[in-house]
């Protein structure tokens, strides 16, 4: 099979020459940054506000208030009424929604292109100028506790990457859940929300990004007379963050819930990050992570754990490089009937130490060299893919050039590359590994 891959790898390589997006990025008076991505191939537009402050960013004891504010954030303003800005932008036949992350906040309608104007009139009044009952800060609350209790506190499996990742991360707030705590997010208030809202949202901490049938002049001047007039915030604060003391030895967990239908093992090291004019090693680690995890028998974890010894039903690798700080890059092995964990976590420990002993193999890197090629240029089909990729990579403190560069930094890495990358990372006093399983009576019956 392999000569027929190589093959398939070649043509799509071929027939798929790469195409840059046009990009236009300006700066107003106060502090706004703009950028403007062209696709004229349908009279539709993405409108995207990135404000730089997420989960990883908020106060001590006040965890879960960047998200809070991201609901509350639909409650009205001086001129709109709670709900009317979504219904605004639905009856202009649009969609609209939003998102918090670790290290930003994002607010974003698709709308016909012509609707772009109304749609930054109000996103600007809502960026200075919200306005909270406390009727609605109670509501809001409770909806965001019912959240957390239908996504985490019922899931087995939310709550064991919870606490994964607080053993990940014991001094920087990536140990912290976006959501936040359930003790502090049912102490949050009005007042929190409003500390929060205007000391972060202010013109110069935020990106705004219009994508789709648009022209940057005519972006230029919609963004003046809409969010030119905001005044700049004068006491935003440096974006300064605890750090990550040295791990020394690795650190392990088992967590056990009669609720769990499918044990399986996790493991996941820090890593580096994309940084600003340096992102190589992220482009060989998102080369491991295929290699190592990908699909099925063109993956080392599929061919060797699936297909080979049949000691695991599912086995992935996970690496995402657009973070502010150190990441992590990860592996989770499901065993297959009758394996333990502790089988399990050996079959990875083994297959890994063959990998790192005998190196890439040349035919899959191809492939999955070929498959990234492909993969880089259908990601820009969709207008709103393409907003997300720039200001989810702006907010995290990359450039304009430093997004169009990745595509080639992808095609430049070698196997060495990727086997350098693996022996940095790969290093167990730099790991945590997680054992996700029933308690011991339930195991018992199950083995009946």
């Amino acid at each position: 099979m392999r000569p027929i891959r190589l093959a398939l790898a070649a043509l799509m390589m071929l027939a798929l020459p790469a195409r840059a997006e046009t990009v236009t990025g300006f700066t107003l008076d106060n502090g706004l940054d703009v950028v403007v991505i062209e696709d004229h191939r349908a009279p539709v537009v993405v409108h995207m506000v990135w404000y730089r402050v997420g989960a990883a960013d908020e106060p001590p004891g006040k965890s879960g208030i960047a998200h809070f504010l991201e609901h509350l954030m639909f409650k009205g303003t001086d001129d709109l009424g709670p709900g009317e800005f979504s219904a605004i932008v639905q009856a202009n036949g649009g969609s609209d929604n939003a998102f918090t992350s670790w290290d930003y906040t994002a607010y974003f309608q698709r709308v016909a292109a012509d609707r772009l104007g109304l749609m930054m009139q109000i996103e600007a009044d809502r960026m200075t100028d919200l306005r909270l009952a406390e009727e609605d800060v109670a509501t809001e609350r409770s909806v965001i506790l019912e959240e957390r209790n239908q996504r985490t506190e019922n899931d087995p499996g939310a709550l064991f990457s919870e606490q994964r990742r607080a053993a990940q991360y014991m001094n920087h707030p990536y140990g912290i859940p976006i959501i936040g705590w359930k003790s502090e997010i049912e102490r949050l208030n009005k007042a929190d929300a409003l500390a929060y809202y205007e000391t972060f949202y202010a013109p110069n901490n935020a990106i705004l990004v219009v994508a789709g049938d648009v022209d940057p002049d005519a972006v230029r001047a919609l963004a003046e007379k809409h969010y030119g007039p905001l005044a700049p915030s004068q006491a935003l604060p440096e974006r300064t963050r605890p750090q990550e003391p040295p791990q020394l030895a690795e650190r392990r967990l088992k967590f056990a819930d009669p609720r769990v239908a499918q044990p399986y093992v996790l493991r996941t090291y820090l890593a580096p990050e994309r940084d600003p004019g340096d992102q190589e090693t992220a482009a060989a680690l998102t080369y491991l992570a295929e290699i190592l995890g990908g699909e099925g028998a063109n993956s080392v974890l599929g061919d060797k754990l699936q297909f080979d010894a049949q000691t695991a039903i599912y086995t992935a690798a996970f690496y995402d490089g657009l973070s502010i700080d150190d990441t992590t890059f990860g592996f989770v092995v499901v065993p297959a009937p009758g394996v333990t964990l502790a089988e399990a976590e050996a079959a990875l420990d083994s297959a890994l130490a063959e990998f790192l002993a005998e190196g890439v193999d040349p035919d899959l890197f191809a492939t999955i060299k070929a498959q990234m090629h492909a993969s880089e240029i259908y990601a820009r089909d969709s207008v709103q893919g393409l907003a997300r990729r720039y200001g989810a990579a702006l907010a995290s403190g990359l450039s304009v050039a430093d997004v169009q560069a990745w595509p080639e930094l992808l095609q430049a890495v070698t196997p060495e590359d990727v086997m350098t990358a693996a022996r940095d990372v790969l290093d167990r006093n730099r790991a945590v590994t997680g054992w996700l399983e029933r308690p011991a009576d339930d195991r018992a019956e199950v083995t009946q």
